[in-house]
């Protein structure tokens, strides 16, 4: 304590590392732990350094130990003085600098104009500032212990929590009014415990505008951003872009984070709507070759005629019409990144067989080139349909399969998740409500309970689709039922329970290998060196599988 307050410096003691004592008005002492050391006890007893610690309430002892917090709370005839190890330095430093740092924590807690509310790891209420509580008509500690949803309308606390990454400046509308809010997490050794929230109350209006300009502004500039890298075809992505928490979900991320890492040619299937593309982003992002292109071709949407100078380019003057410099195909975009052959179930045959030269020999090409070039891509591949079932009916090469398919995801559609709607709905209101300037309205319970129990069969392409006409067309602050009139409640069923993906994946990708093999053994009349090169397998595991096969 500096200046006239200054407590005399101490000696460091052996001790406890934490201690209380009661110190009576009258002199006599009741010490327990750190507080009975011989060296902290003359401190207690010098008058001096009583009223310097009253005065500032809150100091710092040093012992062999470190330095440790000295609380002292005023009783009637009595201070209680609490000694504790401080939670790191720079707490140390604010209160052995800050001669008022009671003072700063005690405005920080009850400031009427910068309220504040505390979750901690379950999402529940821990602390509300009196004037927060004011504000939502709550009586004294009447939220404490409460789901932050149900205290706080449109809060985002509990997402925060979940992503672990802050929020600064954004606008939430409560009770009619629009508030300037901060939400931060707060984290223990590596571990997020909790969160902070803080909300502008009673703010200057032009804080408030100004903040919700550059909020507007910043989701425009995200929303731009992102629409151009998706039309460059470099896209980024995350697992924290897969929104929701279902075991289906987590599952998917976890899935997504094993294969990431691995070089390996990943095929994803699921509905449509479900989100394929997000999953092929999240794998590009976190593999080693997220510093290069990912590089998107719609199978869909690709003609025949224009496959060759699409996927594999051309060569100056290649064709009437061509450009003069030339022009590199998908696969040479990629370099050293990835590409995704999104809608690939809908490739035609002759597509196919020219993607299928490409995976064998990794060399493209070029339309009027001269040499074969290169390339060096990793292959994710998506679909909606059956390619089992296509193989078998013709429509789809199995070599081709092969190539694409040593490893599946499945992408859990609505219908496996539907834990999952609410915070989905939740989530696209929040980022839709940006984007068109509007208010976010809160979601009515009834509301959420009815877009759980619906059909949806476009997944979440169709729930966004609704939420967003529903944000449209709000009158009011809280989106109820009525918000949603094409929505209509199916049965009550439980989700399907999973199925055992990854032993049917192994049978599968097993029945599918013996028949490649059986085919390579009959081109080649039986030569097994032959067979061997073609498949790029071993001598000796193909003699293993041909035993399998024939047993």
């Amino acid at each position: 304590m500096g200046g006239r307050n200054a407590m005399p410096r101490t000696q460091p003691v052996a001790s406890p590392g934490c201690g209380a004592a009661i110190v009576e008005h009258g002199g006599r002492i009741a010490a327990h732990g750190l507080a009975r050391s011989r060296e902290v006890a003359a401190c207690l007893a010098d008058p001096e350094w009583m009223a310097a610690l009253r005065g500032r309430r809150l100091a710092t002892l040093a012992t062999p130990r470190g330095r440790f917090l000295v609380l002292l709370m005023p009783l009637d005839e009595a201070d209680l003085v609490v000694f504790s190890e401080a939670p790191g330095d720079a707490v140390l430093e604010f209160v052995a600098a800050v001669d008022f740092a009671w003072d700063i924590i005690e405005h920080v807690v009850t400031d009427a104009f910068d309220a504040m509310t505390v979750v901690d790891d379950r999402a529940r209420v821990a602390y509300i500032s009196p004037v927060h509580e004011a504000f939502f008509g709550l009586d004294r500690g009447g939220g404490i212990g409460r789901p932050v949803r149900e205290v706080i309308e449109n809060t985002r606390l509990d997402r925060v929590l979940a992503t672990g990454k802050p929020e600064i400046g954004e606008i939430q509308r409560m009770r009619g009014a629009e508030r300037v809010v901060s939400r931060i997490p707060i984290a223990r050794e590596g571990r997020v415990v909790g969160a902070i929230g803080r909300v502008m109350f009673k703010g200057p209006q032009q804080v408030e505008a100004l903040a919700r300009h550059v909020n507007a502004l910043q989701r425009e500039v995200d929303f731009y951003r992102r629409e151009a890298a998706a039309l460059r075809g470099d896209a980024v992505g995350s697992l924290d872009d897969i929104v929701g928490e279902s075991a289906a979900i987590l599952r998917l991320k976890r899935d997504i984070a094993k294969l990431a890492p691995l070089d390996v040619p990943v095929l994803i299937h699921g509905e449509s709507g479900t989100g394929k593309e997000l999953v092929a982003r999240a794998l590009h992002a976190l593999s080693p070759r997220r510093a290069a292109a990912l590089v998107a071709v719609n199978g869909a949407a690709l003609p025949a005629s224009l496959v060759e100078s699409e996927l594999f380019g051309y060569a100056p003057g290649a064709f009437t019409g061509a450009d003069r410099k030339g022009r590199k195909g998908r696969f040479e975009q990629a370099a050293g990144g990835t590409i995704l052959l999104d809608e690939i179930g809908e490739m035609p045959p002759e597509t196919q067989a020219k993607l299928l030269r490409v995976l064998q020999e990794r060399t493209v090409e070029r339309v009027g080139g001269e040499a074969p070039l290169p390339v060096d891509f990793r292959l994710v591949s998506a679909t909606h349909c059956d390619l089992k079932r296509m193989v078998a009916e013709g429509r789809f090469r199995l070599d081709l399969f092969y190539r694409i398919s040593p490893v599946v995801i499945e992408v859990p559609g609505l219908a496996e998740r539907r834990e999952d709607i609410p915070l989905l709905a939740r989530h696209f209101l929040h980022e839709l409500a940006q984007r068109h300037r509007r208010p976010e309205p809160e979601l009515d319970p009834a509301a959420e309970s009815l877009l759980r129990q619906a059909d949806w069969p476009g997944n979440v392409r169709e729930l966004r689709h609704v939420v967003e006409r529903a944000l449209i067309f709000a009158e009011g602050e809280r989106l109820t039922p009525a918000a949603f009139p094409d929505v209509t409640a199916g049965p009550a069923r439980p989700a399907p329970a999973a199925e055992p993906r990854g032993a049917r994946l192994a049978d599968s990708m097993a029945a599918l290998e013996g028949a490649k093999i059986r085919e390579a053994m009959l081109r080649n009349r039986g030569n097994k060196k032959r067979v061997a090169a073609e498949l790029g397998i071993s001598r000796t595991y193909l003699y293993k599988r041909l035993a399998e096969i024939d047993a």
